[in-house]
């Protein structure tokens, strides 16, 4: 019998390779970009056409390679950051196991275009599914210019199961942030289909975040630094009101390494205890310094989950220095309250006699005399000149003792009927009730209580109108009927740019909600109109929260209309603890019971619940 086992070709090994390496567009410019900064650039601009399907374009102005290394560097496990085993717990570079490139070479056309500062000219080097096409000579600037042409062209499964374009361009965004966030002394740009979405320049870390997510990030974050034999953490964390019901700006980095840590980030959690509201979540960016020995970060194909010796210890460090900054950031100044035109309270002297206060009066002032004004001297007040003036007020008031002049007409007599008619002894005290009692009653302002047949019915006045509002947003994008209130000075929002790409998505759907928003570039847009129905609420947080909500939206048309539904319902329902009247409960619960769905949110809670009328006598005993 013949030998069954043999080695797989390496262009069969170099896609196998892909599988773990390059899942999609973003894993290449992740990879692309990191051998950039490893190569020491200062400047790298990323191009990507139709989300990175089309074409992927990184170019740096770093060292540059060799022709030699030109041609090695695309065979597997062919690297220049480590040479032995042990140099994997002395790492200081973002790559190390040289499959990226060989990855990238099986799945995709690839074009190489780098020159040393040492050398006259370049090297271009095109490769096709692993296969050399050719090699030869070429005029280009110092560093490397790596173009990445139809992605998983061999791969069709692969290419078949990539997400929409605007979904692919919000991951290449993350990965892009995720690199960016760690080299504030780098320049980069990104540019995708002919238009910058990011323009970073050089400056410091506080500058990167407000470049990337926007100024009102860096107004709500609070530094932290602390140094421990142990590690060094410094970064910022956000303020407690600057917490979100969506976060997504959770980042830890591990010597300039990007890491998915929830240990740490529940150590983040703790320290904003009782500071912020169940469910809500705080942007954060934080940077670890630790020894490279202490931490192994070759357990993961993509190099995010990285293993620490000391995770407990690092875990309090971690707890301890967010706590500092939030106890820096609450620290009430020295007040100086505003004294001008305040009376001036003399200090208390506890030897010294208080007077009591003086009062002077005129007992003989009569102020229905002929002339009431007070003399100008108060000890010698007029004195009324004759007993008839003195008595003339009471003619004022004779009369009224006796009857109305007038009486009321039989037709008129209904009108002038007393308040309150002598009870019938024929009603009973439920008939009297029923009568002149509310139909309703709302509880602590939040559950609203109505007699049913069967007994009791107790309602979520929330939950109740966020179903109503759902439905009739749903109809109202089902139809286009939506209607639009317009705000008499549109409102400007700035987004990042991954929540940018979100919302120009989402854009179809919220104008069939009734938003009127414009397109102002550089990531902003104005807010003209707003659902008619939703008075009170900021424009700017709703949509903030909308695109916040909708982080994970499905790409079908259905699904999209009802998660945007649902979302824009939940901010727009009336919330806990405002009261309402009887005529409004009596609208709220008609509406409630012309509902597709009276027992149930959209999400699947309860909305309405019935205490039955044998349980309630079997309560009263």
């Amino acid at each position: 019998m013949s030998d069954v086992i043999h080695l797989l070709p390496d262009s069969v090994a170099n896609q196998i390779a892909a599988g773990e390496v390059i899942q999609r567009p973003a894993s290449v410019i992740k990879e692309l970009v990191e051998n950039s900064v490893d190569a020491g650039a200062t400047t790298i601009h990323v191009v990507v056409v139709d989300a990175g399907r089309t074409m992927i374009q990184v170019i740096d102005d770093g060292k540059g390679m060799s022709e030699t290394d030109a041609r090695l560097s695309f065979e597997r496990h062919a690297t220049s950051k480590i040479a032995q085993a042990d140099d994997l717990f002395a790492l200081h570079t973002m790559g190390f196991r040289g499959e990226a490139l060989a990855s990238i070479a099986a799945v995709a056309h690839v074009e190489l275009q780098t020159r040393r500062e040492a050398d006259e000219i370049g090297t271009c080097i095109r490769i096709a599914g692993s296969k050399v096409v050719s090699q030869e000579p070429v005029s280009c600037p110092v560093g490397s210019n790596f173009k990445i042409e139809n992605l998983f062209f061999n791969v069709p499964a692969r290419r078949k199961f990539l997400k929409s374009n605007a979904t692919e361009l919000s991951n290449i965004l993350t990965a892009f942030e995720r690199i960016v966030l760690v080299y504030p002394d780098i320049h980069f740009t990104l540019h995708h289909n002919g238009t910058e979405m990011m323009n970073l320049k050089k400056g410091s870390l506080r500058q990167r975040i407000s470049d990337v997510f926007g100024r009102q990030y860096s107004q709500d974050m609070l530094p932290v630094e602390v140094q421990t034999a142990m590690c060094t953490i410094t970064g910022f964390v956000s303020k407690p009101e600057g917490a979100r019901k969506k976060s997504g700006h959770d980042y830890f980095f591990v010597n300039g390494r990007y890491m998915k840590h929830p240990y740490f980030h529940k150590a983040v959690v703790t320290a904003y205890d009782r500071l912020i509201p169940d469910g809500m979540q705080v942007p954060y960016f934080l940077y670890f310094e630790v020894q490279p020995g202490d931490i192994d970060v070759n357990i993961h194909p993509t190099k995010t989950e990285i293993k620490f010796e000391n995770e407990q210890a690092i875990w309090q460090i971690l707890t301890a220095a967010v706590r500092d900054a939030l106890g820096k950031f609450c620290e009430v100044p020295t007040i100086d309250f505003d004294t001008q035109g305040s009376p001036e309270i003399p200090v208390f002297d506890p030897g010294r006699q208080v007077p009591p206060p003086q009062l002077s009066y005129n007992p003989d002032y009569n102020p229905f005399a002929s002339n009431p004004s007070r003399p100008s001297n108060p000890s010698s007040p007029s004195r009324p000149s004759g007993s008839s003036q003195a008595s003339s007020w009471e003619a004022l008031y004779e009369g009224l003792e006796k009857k109305p002049s007038f009486a009321p007409t039989p037709e008129e007599g209904e009108m002038f009927a007393p308040l309150e008619e002598p009870a019938d002894d024929s009603q009973t005290p439920e008939m009297i009730l029923s009568e002149k009692s509310p139909a309703h009653y709302q509880y602590k302002g939040k559950y609203l209580m109505t007699a049913v047949k069967s007994g009791l019915m107790i309602i979520d006045q929330y939950r109740a109108d966020v179903r109503i509002l759902y439905d009739r947003y749903m109809e109202q994008m089902a139809a286009h009927t939506a209607h639009t209130q317009k705000l008499l000075f549109p409102e400007v929002v700035q987004f990042a740019p991954s929540d940018a790409v979100l919302l120009e998505k989402l854009l179809p759907e919220l104008a069939s909600l009734g938003f009127d928003l414009s397109d102002l570039g550089g990531h902003s847009f104005a807010v003209n109109g707003v659902p008619a129905g939703i008075d009170g609420i900021d424009p700017v947080r709703l949509l903030r929260q909308l695109v916040d909500d909708s982080g994970t939206l499905s790409s079908q048309v259905a699904t999209l209309h009802s998660q945007l539904a649902l979302s824009l319902a939940r901010h727009a329902a009336i919330p806990y603890g405002q009261l309402l009247n009887n005529d409004e409960i009596e609208n709220i619960i008609n509406q409630l019971f012309a509902c597709s769905n009276v027992n149930y949110t959209p999400d699947g809670k309860a909305i309405l619940c019935i205490l039955p009328q044998a349980e309630i006598e079997q309560l009263l005993g």
